[in-house]
């Protein structure tokens, strides 16, 4: 929102929140209706521009999941700073300016006579609509832009869009309502003149408003992408063609650079920016980021491809859920699965910076159920194998190893790969001291009395072992449970194991893997669900609260987090992330896997001391 917000600054369907599509469902129907039933007398144009319209929106995403991705790994960045959830919230109605455009180019098409039958294409329709844009739609814009630089317009209006002054390719449409009004009017220069002069064509609407999304999108995307060759070869070309890194300079500058998409009036008017020139060579140099630990995890529902950060913003700017409209994407959603597979490679996910350490993750393009899958095991272990000699090369400090991943029966928590490679430099860590720690803290004060159920893991013995030795009792229901973990108590704290049918009643359960919904009907009225395993449990009861799994608050100062870790809430990260980053900002030289854990209480303590907070609330 502008700092003084002016008239005409919100939607006029703002308040239809994500029923706004309602609005071009009158249109897509006339034009389906009449196809179907006049097919011979119904102008084409009418399907056309909807199908344009549903192109615009996947040609926008995919600049978004291209920008998300190159700036994740760093080469070719522009501008090295920090991307909010405030940001996010801001710029997740872009479609709105195409919902705009719809409505106008459809009531266009159809109150106007000579935008009828019009042909495929027409070359001198086309060269006309490039010269009208050279020439007043470029010249024109120069000076609104300008003029919108003026205090007054500057705090009503455009002070909304240069709010994000680390620029997204969609940050390119987030303007205010009424200066969408004032771009689709000089916009429709070229437009309506073609179409009145008779030489109007499907193809120049489609290539006109392809080119406006593209400049829109690459100039703002953050990382340069048009080659020096480019402008050897033809150097009137930094005339017509501003770089991405030409655009972000009017971000961070302001006063510099006002161009539309051809910069030769800021070279006429003197408002060139003349660092211009060393951001871009700058920016073209600009190598791979080289982390100092990585956490590797992976996919995990079909539908999370969605929700990752290269995915959906404001999904992934959200705790992971199923939605409605997810469903009808099944066909895409079967396509990403088998690109995912087809690329097999592990790919960049998220980077961020926090006090003098640089993180990354990296996903392994590979689900939940694939896991699960007897036959997978040997090629998920070369991937994650392939992935930490990957970040031995590059010189990575830490490796932390999150979800299924480092599983006991997969990989021993990630001792078959140090096994495999004796003289590794990067420390492998499978954050288990953390993910206890998180758990043990997470149990009210005052606790005698807890109920554990769910599968066993490491986290899970060390969790019970700590609570026994404290003298805190821990009721079994389940008699396997019960023998495994007895055995792997000292004799002087089993007595505070005990094995009970009747411990129901007790509000505080310890629960993972495999708790059923007839087990949870079996708890009273108010019971606390404190998962410690990396997949929460599904929730039945309404009457009682569950906590997140293992996970930690970031500091406000952990740059770049705006995208939540699958199920969990904004800013938070799971014990088994977080444990990698103090392990790197210690400087602990270990590894911690297979049947090692590091000090419990020393790297809860560390992590406190670096700003980091439980996550207090329920799920």
């Amino acid at each position: 929102m502008a700092s003084t917000p002016g008239i005409l600054t919100h939607w006029p369907w703002e308040a239809l929140g994500n029923f706004k599509y309602v609005l071009v469902a009158p249109m897509v129907i006339h034009s389906m209706y009449s196809f179907i039933t006049k097919p011979k007398e119904t102008d084409i144009s009418y399907v056309l521009i909807s199908l344009l319209m549903l192109s615009r929106m996947l040609h926008n995403q995919v600049w978004i999941s291209l920008s998300r991705y190159r700036t994740a790994k760093g080469n070719n960045l522009i501008v090295d700073r920090s991307i909010d959830f405030e940001q996010v919230d801001r710029e997740r109605n872009w479609d709105d300016q195409i919902l705009f455009n719809w409505l106008l180019l459809y009531l266009a098409f159809w109150g106007l006579e000579s935008a009828k039958g019009v042909p495929f294409w027409r070359t001198d329709g086309i060269v006309l609509m490039f010269l009208l844009h050279m020439g007043p739609v470029e010249f024109l814009y120069y000076w609104l832009h300008r003029a919108l630089h003026h205090h007054f317009l500057y705090s009503r209006y455009h002070s909304h869009h240069h709010s994000s002054i680390v620029t997204e390719p969609i940050t390119s449409v987030i303007h205010p309502f009424a200066e969408h009004i004032a771009y689709f009017l000089l916009f429709a220069i070229p437009m309506l003149t073609v179409q009145l002069s008779g030489l109007g064509s499907i193809a120049g609407l489609t290539l006109y408003v392809s080119y406006i999304d593209l400049m829109n999108n690459m100039g703002h995307c953050n990382f340069e992408v048009i080659p020096n060759w480019a402008f050897t070869i033809f150097p009137p070309l930094k005339f017509l063609l501003y770089t991405p890194s030409y655009h972000s300079l009017h971000h961070t500058q302001f006063r510099t650079n006002y161009a539309l998409f051809m910069p030769f009036y800021d070279y006429i008017y003197g408002t060139m920016d003349k660092s211009t020139d060393t951001l871009y060579q700058n920016s073209l140099k600009k190598p791979e980021d080289v982390p100092d630990v990585v956490h590797l995890t992976h996919l995990t529902t079909p539908q999370s491809i969605y929700h990752i950060r290269i995915g959906f913003a404001s999904l992934a700017s959200e705790p992971l859920s199923s939605k409605w409209y997810l469903w009808i994407m099944w066909p895409v959603t079967l396509w990403s699965m088998i690109m995912t597979w087809i690329y097999g490679q592990t790919f960049v996910l998220e980077r961020n910076t926090f006090q003098k350490i640089k993180a990354q993750s990296w996903a392994l393009p590979r689900y939940t159920v694939h896991y699960l899958l007897q036959w997978q095991k040997e090629a998920i272990n070369k991937l994650i194998e392939d992935a930490i000699l990957d970040a031995e090369e590059k010189g990575v400090k830490v490796v932390s190893l999150g979800l299924l991943n480092q599983g006991e029966r997969f990989n021993g928590n990630g001792q078959l790969y140090l096994e495999k490679h004796p003289k590794l430099k990067v420390k492998v860590v499978d954050g288990s001291s953390l993910a206890v720690a998180v758990v043990l803290n997470s149990i009210p004060v005052g606790t005698s009395h807890v109920v554990f159920r769910g599968r066993l893991s490491k986290v899970a013995y060390s969790v019970v072992a700590t609570l026994c030795h404290k003298g805190i009792t821990v009721a079994t229901i389940k008699k396997d449970e019960y023998e495994k973990l007895k055995k792997a108590l000292p004799s002087e704290d089993t007595n505070n194991l005990v094995l009970s049918t009747k411990s129901y009643s007790q509000k505080v359960w310890l629960v993972g893997e495999n708790l059923t919904e007839t087990e949870q009907s079996f708890a009273s009225k108010g019971t606390i669900y404190i998962p410690y395993s990396q997949f929460p449990p599904k929730k039945t009861r309404k009457d009682c609260s569950y906590l997140n799994t293992p996970a930690m608050l970031a500091p406000k100062s952990f740059g770049n987090l705006h995208a939540c870790e699958n199920w969990l809430p904004r800013q938070a990260m799971s014990a088994w992330r977080v444990a990698g980053i103090i392990h790197a900002l210690e400087g602990w030289n270990v590894n911690e896997c297979g049947d090692t854990m590091f000090d419990i209480n020393k790297v809860w303590e560390a992590s406190l001391s670096h700003g980091f907070r439980p996550v207090s609330s329920p799920a």
